[in-house]
């Protein structure tokens, strides 16, 4: 989902209008249901109290009363305003439908009264106050409500954005000293502005509803977008009935050493798990039947190895010949250091024929010669790097401070200079792709600061490139890739990210972040699966959970 402004986003909301079968009220009424659905899936409630403004989000919040009526015991309406004739046109409609009595609150002298305090001490407070593109400060009964909000019990979801951000805010709101709200869940609407990702707003869900505009036809200043369950499932369709293996794709896993079994194994499982039709998996002799045994869906084959049990450079002939019949290599999880397997791995980049996913010591084989991972030419295989900041750091040779202060720009810098889709892996991963888009992954959590995930992620983007693999940006020798297929194959990458981070959400839900372990995420994929389904189904789709 692309990151709109505030701007942007009111340009969607004004062309959506433009259109006969679309009227202000209808996307009012799709608003509000989408923040009654949202809070009915993450709350647990009996009563709710909703608190409106005088414009549209007060209108959203009224539709949301509405619905919550028929699964609340008490539902309370606080509109700050002395009477109907002050809200907006179409809040005044909606309002007008409402069979609740709402307690309205004209002065400051509104906030002293026995009704306002009991409705406050609902299990489930709805902030609907501030309008899209309010600029702060909060003043007057906004700011005296926000307070009250702030100091009440019950949990807080807000309406597109806590009362008193900028939504095209973009650093945190902790460095802010504004009245707003802390909310424990957001819901927005048509697209994520600046401040759903960048400003943590909450550590709570937070979920986009496009309420049927069309956000892809205004510009896009940012540049940046989100992930979220809905490239997902772009990237992973329904099966068709009469599908076969081969419609999947063959993933050949090229990782591994003496004592690194496991992340070979992790790969090569990780690229069945997520829907890859076969996967092979290319390692040491020493170490190929306990690479094997960690699942007889695996098929395995042995590599030439050196004295301390890792890939030799005899074995480059064998592993190109490996790449026939298959469509996507994955190359690096715990091939070792050693500096005769490092240069087997860039012999093996130089020459590899498919799109190729290079992570963990298939990055560190580049350490000094990162000029040779240079652009190859409009006509060469699709191309993943997956590195962690430490890894970017000794590629490039810029301190790891310098990264994270900015991991976008440095994300694009090695894309650029390497002609690679980028996974600047860490908090907020970003995607930097090939063809010029650039993603930013907010799911996930530390449960993932632990060995094998990510040679869990690099089987998950292997898997989700091999499920295109006709279709990718892998075009026939001495053919250019159509723009269209590389920012397809971008967006392929980018859902995989989400993917794995969503998985590690559930996990952390079902165990605890300490507790996590990488065979966890394989063992939870069924259900982040069943998760994004369920986001295109309901049409809310989630930045994190």
């Amino acid at each position: 989902m692309r990151i709109l402004t505030s701007a942007e986003v009111r340009q969607a909301e004004q062309q959506a209008l433009a259109r006969p079968d679309v009227s202000a009220l209808v996307l009012m009424e799709r608003a509000g249901y989408a923040v009654a659905q949202f809070c009915i899936a993450h709350s647990r409630f009996r009563s709710v109290c909703v608190v409106c403004g005088k414009g549209d989000n007060g209108g959203k919040g009224l539709v949301a009363a509405r619905a919550l009526q028929a699964v609340a015991d008490e539902v309370y309406v606080v509109i700050l305003a002395a009477e109907a004739g002050e809200l907006s046109p179409d809040t005044a409609t909606i309002g007008s439908r409402l069979d609740l009595n709402p307690i309205w609150v004209g002065d400051e002298t509104g906030f002293e009264s026995d009704a306002l305090h009991e409705a406050l001490n609902a299990d489930l407070i709805i902030d609907a106050i501030a309008d899209t593109g309010f600029q702060p400060p909060l003043q007057g009964l906004a700011a005296r409500a926000v307070a009250a909000i702030n100091a009440a019990s019950g949990t807080v979801v807000s309406v597109d954005l806590p009362s008193g951000v900028d939504g095209d805010r973009t650093t945190p709101i902790h460095e802010s000293g504004d009245d707003l709200v802390y909310a424990n869940g957001i819901v927005g609407f048509i697209a994520p502005r600046p401040a759903h990702v960048f400003a943590e707003l909450t550590s709570g869900p937070v979920a986009i509803s496009e309420i049927g505009v069309q956000p892809a036809l205004v510009s896009n200043k940012t540049g940046l977008e989100a992930t979220t369950g809905q490239e997902v499932g772009i990237t992973f369709p329904p099966r068709p009935e009469n599908a076969h293996k081969g419609l999947f794709g063959h993933v050949l896993v090229i990782a591994g050493s003496l004592g690194k079994a496991g992340a070979a194994g992790l790969a090569g499982m990780a690229a069945l798990r997520t829907g890859a039709g076969l996967v092979t998996v290319a390692c040491p002799r020493s170490i190929q039947a306990t690479v094997a045994s960690f699942a007889p869906e695996l098929m395995t084959e042995s590599l030439p190895e050196t004295e301390g049990g890792t890939i030799s450079l005899k074995a480059i002939d064998r592993a190109q010949a490996l790449t026939t019949g298959k469509d996507i290599v994955v190359l690096g999880p715990g091939l070792s250091t050693n500096q005769e397997t490092s240069e087997f791995v860039r012999r093996f980049v130089a020459h590899c024929p498919l799109p190729l996913v290079l992570d963990a010591d298939g990055l560190n084989a580049f350490d000094g010669h990162y000029s040779e991972l240079k652009p190859r030419g409009e006509a060469a295989p699709f191309r993943v790097l997956t590195p962690h900041p430490g890894e970017a750091s000794r590629l490039i040779g810029v301190s790891i401070k310098d990264i994270q202060a900015d991991r976008t720009k440095i994300a694009r810098r090695i894309s650029t200079e390497s002609g690679s889709c980028v996974v600047l892996k860490g908090w907020r991963t970003v995607v930097a792709g090939l063809s010029g888009e650039t993603w930013i992954n907010m799911s996930g959590n530390p449960a993932l600061a632990k060995g094998g995930s990510g040679d869990v992620l690099s089987g998950m983007i292997g898997a989700a490139l091999a499920r295109h693999a006709g279709t990718s940006a892998n075009p026939q020798p001495g053919q250019p890739a159509a723009p269209s297929a590389a920012f397809l194959d971008d967006l392929h990458v980018a859902a995989a990210v989400y993917l794995h981070g969503l998985v590690a959400d559930i996990a952390r839900d079902i165990f605890h972040e300490n507790t996590v372990v990488a065979t966890d995420l394989l063992d939870e994929l069924a259900e982040a699966f069943r998760d994004c389904e369920s986001q295109k189904d309901r049409g809310l789709f989630y930045l994190h959970r």
